[in-house]
């Protein structure tokens, strides 16, 4: 079993990439201290407040993980987690993609205690520990993305976890890597980066959700363009993604799947340091 220490440390680490995702910026769409993008139904003191409620459970999913728990364990005390983010925003769907995502990673981390790995081999942790028994589980039509992913035929945050994450290893963290090697020293700049290549390549449910695949295929283009013209390492770069963030805006698009996708990478890459 980890020490009490170290399961909340991990915890931290978890809540601090919720917290970091939700403050860079300009984010197409997205939920931010400097306004609420597409979401007419929650600010960024609704996800501080999320974030601070749920961030107790992330230390509880060590704990299981670290006593080999069951996925159905692992489920109640994320269950639990929804219940009390639900509570804190008085009802909204802040968290919940992250609470799953972020939690089977803390409880894979119990599990593996002080081994030192990769940010790529703990992604790869999650698909081998429990990735066959959540692709059996089917998507919910309960859910927006589980909708989504039923009418469009996409994978979703369920498919992308029961894999290990690829979206993750092989466009996230190379994405942040370079964006800090592009912009060395602005932690912000590599968290755009990182975004926009998972906007550019990820079947987002909550695009198609909004958009249907004519919003999905608008979001990808445009973040393939911004890429495509030199992404964070190019002169007015933060000029050219809030005129993105304002289309989106308008046409109330939002990369939910994306800024998930987001601060999963920002956590694994915290955990690998």
């Amino acid at each position: 079993m980890p020490n009490p220490a170290s399961a909340t440390r991990i915890a931290d680490l978890a809540h601090r990439a919720l917290i970091d995702e939700l403050e860079a910026y300009p984010k197409p769409g997205l939920v931010s201290p400097v306004d609420s993008g597409s979401h007419r139904d929650m600010d960024a003191e609704t996800l501080r407040h999320s974030a601070g409620a749920i961030a107790p459970f992330f230390a509880d999913l060590v704990r299981a993980g670290a006593a080999e728990a069951p996925l159905s364990d692992l489920r109640r005390i994320g269950l639990n987690a929804e219940a009390a983010m639900l509570a804190a925003t008085g009802g909204v769907n802040a968290h919940r993609g992250a609470i799953f995502s972020l939690g089977l990673i803390c409880a894979a981390a119990g599990l593996a205690g002080e081994t030192a790995l990769s940010a790529e081999a703990r992604a790869e942790q999650v698909g081998a520990l429990w990735g066959n028994e959540i692709a059996r589980r089917p998507a919910s039509p309960a859910t927006h993305g589980g909708r989504a992913s039923l009418r469009y035929g996409v994978g979703g945050a369920s498919a992308e976890a029961a894999a290990g994450f690829p979206a993750v290893r092989e466009v996230g963290l190379p994405a942040l890597r370079q964006g800090r090697n592009l912009t060395p020293g602005d932690g912000q700049a590599a968290r755009i980066q990182c975004l926009f290549a998972l906007m550019a390549e990820l079947d987002d449910t909550n695009l198609l959700h909004r958009g249907g695949p004519e919003g999905l295929d608008f979001a990808q283009s445009s973040a393939l363009a911004f890429l495509d013209a030199g992404g964070v390492g190019a002169a007015g770069w933060r000029e050219r993604a809030l005129a993105l963030h304002r289309a989106f805006v308008e046409a109330r698009l939002s990369p939910g799947g994306a800024a998930d996708l987001l601060a999963v990478t920002l956590f694994l890459d915290s955990l690998s340091d």
